[in-house]
């Protein structure tokens, strides 16, 4: 039993859909009846946060939810707001670390790689999202016509993009295309999507690399196979600027190869050196053999999140009835 199952829930996001997939993880993992509440913040509001006022259209007044989720800058004077007005009747959670004091919620969770630590303060190796091994193994089992016809093994190669701290230079370019080649070569075929960061050069290098080989490449037009692609995989190759798709990845129990473009920062560098001192991923590098049989056991952070949260909001009731 689940104990926070079909009690009502506010998923108070910036709109980010990053930021939106890790709430939404996190809520279904508790099963919770979930609504959003979607901060638009502008002006001096937006400036201010994760200080300051929430906007003058968020609507903080009962019936109050058992719980509320709040990520994302802008999101947090909106969470802050709802948790000293509700008080003991909303349990809040603040995912990511909220760049305030830890008494804006009742729990904060945050990746191993970041440094805030506290008595109210969890943390999981990767972050959550929607991906739970059930459904890839159900997607697993429905047809899909394209990607079946794909020779096997299979390979889906997730591109991330530039960033404040990642660029992809010709060299890096010129190497993943490289390792394209060679697993083409082997045998294999490609599922590929990019984002709406892979830069232009990313993109022309892609469908070069990949045009010798079956494929089939994802640029934003038409429904998005992304899920289906994780799902009948048979091994994943992710651009390292991309904490979400390293995690989704992982979900897998598939091997999962990571490409470094150039750039990065020293709290990505923690979260790639953590996920291959546990054996989770491997370096992408043209010059380095590429393996399907290994890989590590399916890891869901939103399951994790999720007990960890039924196992704080039970303590406290506990208290609430002993008061």
């Amino acid at each position: 039993m689940k104990p926070l199952e079909g009690a009502q829930a506010w998923l108070i996001t910036d709109g980010k859909a990053g930021h939106e997939a890790q709430a939404q993880g996190v809520a279904e993992a508790l099963g919770v009846a979930y609504t959003w509440r979607r901060i638009a913040a502008a002006g001096l509001a937006k400036h201010l946060a994760p200080w300051g006022p929430p906007p003058g259209n968020f609507a903080c007044e009962p019936p109050w939810p058992a719980i509320a989720i709040g990520i994302g800058r802008t999101a947090m004077p909106a969470l802050r707001r709802l948790h000293k007005r509700a008080g003991l009747a909303t349990f809040t959670v603040a995912l990511q670390d909220p760049r305030t004091s830890a008494r804006i919620a009742d729990l904060i969770w945050v990746p191993k790689h970041d440094r805030r630590r506290g008595a109210n303060v969890i943390t999981t190796l990767t972050p959550p999202h929607r991906f739970t091994p059930e459904l890839l193994e159900e997607l697993r089992t429905l047809p899909a016509p394209a990607i079946e016809a794909l020779a096997q093994p299979r390979v889906m190669l997730a591109v991330g993009g530039a960033a404040k701290v990642w660029r992809f230079s010709d060299v890096d370019i010129e190497c993943l295309a490289a390792a394209i080649k060679r697993i083409g070569e082997a045998g294999a075929s490609f599922m590929v999507t990019t984002s709406r960061r892979t830069p232009e050069a990313v993109h022309v290098a892609l469908a070069a690399a990949l045009q010798p080989f079956q494929h089939i490449l994802y640029s934003g037009q038409g429904e998005n196979p992304y899920a289906q692609f994780l799902a009948k995989a048979d091994l994943i190759i992710v651009t390292a600027d991309s904490v979400s798709m390293t995690g989704e990845a992982l979900a897998s129990g598939r091997p999962v190869y990571v490409f470094s473009p150039s750039g990065g920062s020293e709290k990505f560098r923690r979260y790639h050196e953590a996920l291959k001192q546990v054996g989770a991923t491997r370096e992408l590098k043209p010059e380095l053999p590429v393996t399907f049989d290994w890989a590590h056991a399916p890891i869901f952070a939103a399951d994790q999140i999720a007990r960890a949260i039924e196992e704080r909001w039970q303590n406290r009731a506990r208290f609430i009835v002993t008061k």
